[in-house]
C-alpha cells in the first residue's frame, strides 16, 4: 500500500460537482483539498455529464488510494406555475389573485398552476410561498380547481417560479418519473449514496429503498416540515440524514431553522446515522475569494454539533472558487476540532451504546483508547455496522477502519471520523494485528512504538459480529 496523507480532521467534507468542477484535474484538485464525497446534483446536467464526473471521481479514488463516496441527488417533485402573458406581472400587497388548473397564459389577475395534487391539498388559510419564499399569498376560497389568493407580500410574479407550501401535506410520492430514470442510471452507474428529495413520511424512504434494492445507501433529504411530524421513523428507515436547509428555510420561519437543525443532528447522532448540514453554507465564495466571518461561524456550529459532513453547493459546483471553498471548510472543521471545548462537547453527547456485545466493544474500545492513549482504533468491517457504531462514540482518536468490501468502504465516506481501508478480512488474530499495525503506519496514523485498539468480529469475516478487543503495538 502507498504511503497516504491521512486527513487531520474527523469531519467529512461533501463537495457538488458541475460546470465550475466537472473537469478532471479539479476533481483531483477538490479532493487533494479535502473533498471525501462528491455530489452529483440531478435537479442539473445530463446523464452523460454525470457519468464522465463519476469516471473521473474513480480514476482520482485509483491515483489516491483512498475510498472516495459519490451521492446521487434526486431533484424530486418541483411546484411551478405556468407561463404568464409577458413573461410576468407586478402583484400588490393586499390584491386578490387566482391560480387554476387552465393551460392558458396568465394574466394581472390569475395563473396556471399545473398540478392538481396542489388543489387537492389546499386548505383555507395556507400559504403559497413563491420564488423561494420572495412571494407570499395566503389561500381563500377553494374549488376543485382554482384557489383564490390574497396577496400578503407581492412583487414580481414571472413564468415558472417554484412554489412551496409549507402547511400542506401533498399526496404525491417523492419520487417523479424523471427521478426513476435518474436512480436507475445513477444505481447502473455505480453511485454509493441516494440522496432522496421531498420527503414528507416514512412511507417516501420505503418506496425509495424497495426500488434501489441494497445497490446504494439512501439519505433522507429533509426539507419538507410534513417530515417533521414522522422524523423520527424517516431516520429509523433512511441510512443518513441531510439537513437540507434551504428549502427549510423557505417553508419554515427562518428563526427557527438554527434550532431544528441542532435537533436534527442530535436525533440522527443517537441512532448512528450519518448527518449532514447542507446549503448556503459559504453562499458568498461563488463569486468572492474569502468568505463572511458569519459563513465561517456556520460551518463552525455545525461542526461544534457533532455534525458527520458539511456540504457544499453551488460554491464548488457553478462558483469561481470551488477549491478555494474546499480549502477552506477544511480549514474550519481542522480548527473546531482542535478546540479542547470541541472535544468536551463530544463527549458529553455521545450516545449510550445498545445493550449488545458489538456495541458494549465498540464503547469498550473508545474507553481503552483513551485510557492508554492509543494513536488509532482499528476496527474490521463488512457491512459497515461496526464502523459507524464507533463512529457514534465520536472517539478522540483516529478510526481506522479495514473492509473487504470496497462498497461499504466508499459509503463510510461520509461518515464522521473513519479512515477506510480496502482491504482482505483477516485469517486469524495474527493476521489482523499485521495487516492492523501496516495499514496505521501507511496512514501516518501509528509509529513505531504506538498502541493500537483493535475490534473484529470472530469467526473472522461474519458482518455484525463483533465480539474481540485487542491492544496491540506497532513494531
Amino acid at each position: 500500500m502507498a504511503d497516504i496523507a491521512q486527513r487531520n480532521r474527523s469531519t467529512k467534507i461533501i463537495a457538488t460537482l458541475g460546470p465550475a468542477s466537472s473537469a478532471p484535474e479539479t476533481i483531483a484538485s477538490l479532493h487533494t483539498a479535502g473533498a471525501d464525497l462528491f455530489r452529483l446534483n440531478f435537479s442539473h446536467g445530463a446523464h452523460e455529464d454525470h457519468l464522465a464526473s463519476l469516471q473521473a471521481i474513480r480514476e482520482v479514488e485509483q491515483s489516491a488510494g483512498v475510498p472516495i463516496g459519490v451521492m446521487a441527488d434526486l431533484q424530486g417533485p418541483k411546484i411551478r406555475i405556468g407561463t404568464i402573458d409577458g413573461g410576468g406581472i407586478d402583484l400588490a400587497d393586499g390584491a386578490t389573485y387566482r391560480f387554476d388548473l387552465t393551460d392558458r397564459p396568465g394574466d394581472e389577475k390569475r395563473a396556471p398552476l399545473p398540478h392538481p395534487e396542489v388543489f387537492a391539498a389546499l386548505e383555507e388559510g395556507m400559504d403559497l410561498l413563491i420564488d423561494d419564499g420572495r412571494l407570499r399569498l395566503t389561500v381563500g376560497k377553494i374549488g376543485d380547481d382554482f384557489a383564490d389568493c390574497e396577496v400578503v407580500t407581492g412583487g414580481h410574479l414571472s413564468d415558472r417560479k417554484g412554489v412551496n407550501l409549507p402547511q400542506a401535506l401533498l399526496p404525491m410520492g417523492a419520487m417523479t418519473a424523471k427521478d426513476q430514470a435518474d436512480l436507475l442510471f445513477a444505481l447502473d452507474a455505480g453511485v454509493d449514496w441516494v440522496a432522496l428529495s421531498f420527503v414528507q413520511r416514512p412511507d417516501d424512504i420505503a418506496e425509495a429503498r424497495r426500488l434501489i434494492a441494497g445497490r446504494a445507501a439512501v439519505m433522507a433529504k429533509i426539507e419538507k416540515p410534513a417530515a417533521l411530524h414522522q422524523i423520527d421513523e424517516i431516520i429509523e428507515l433512511a441510512d443518513a440524514v441531510m439537513v437540507a436547509r434551504g428549502d427549510l428555510g423557505v417553508e419554515l420561519p427562518v428563526e427557527e431553522v438554527p434550532a431544528l437543525q441542532k435537533d436534527l443532528v442530535r436525533r440522527a447522532r443517537r441512532t448512528g446515522k450519518p448527518v449532514v448540514v447542507a446549503t448556503q453554507m459559504l453562499e458568498s465564495m461563488v463569486s468572492a475569494p474569502v468568505p463572511t466571518r458569519a459563513e465561517v461561524s456556520d460551518v463552525a456550529t455545525a461542526v461544534y454539533d457533532g455534525a458527520d459532513a458539511v456540504m457544499l453547493s453551488g460554491e464548488t459546483a457553478s462558483g469561481d472558487y470551488p477549491v478555494a471553498a474546499v480549502e477552506v471548510m477544511d480549514r474550519v472543521a481542522a480548527k473546531v476540532e482542535s478546540d479542547p471545548g470541541y472535544r468536551n462537547i463530544m463527549d458529553a453527547e455521545h450516545a449510550d451504546p445498545e445493550a449488545t456485545s458489538a456495541d458494549a466493544i465498540t464503547a469498550a474500545a473508545r474507553q481503552v483508547a483513551e485510557t492508554i492513549s492509543a494513536s488509532a482504533i482499528v476496527t474490521y468491517t463488512t457491512s459497515g455496522s461496526t464502523a459507524l457504531r464507533a463512529a457514534r462514540e465520536r472517539p478522540p482518536v483516529p478510526t481506522l477502519v479495514l473492509t473487504p468490501s470496497l462498497i461499504t468502504a466508499r459509503r463510510l465516506a461520509v461518515a464522521w471520523g473513519l479512515s477506510c481501508v480496502h482491504s482482505a478480512d483477516a485469517s486469524g488474530f495474527t493476521d489482523m494485528v499485521d495487516r492492523a499495525c501496516r495499514a496505521a503506519a501507511d496512514r501516518g496514523i501509528a509509529v513505531t512504538g504506538d498502541r493500537l485498539v483493535i475490534t473484529a468480529g470472530v469467526p473472522f469475516g461474519t458482518p455484525g459480529a463483533t465480539n474481540s478487543l485487542r491492544i496491540a503495538w506497532v513494531p
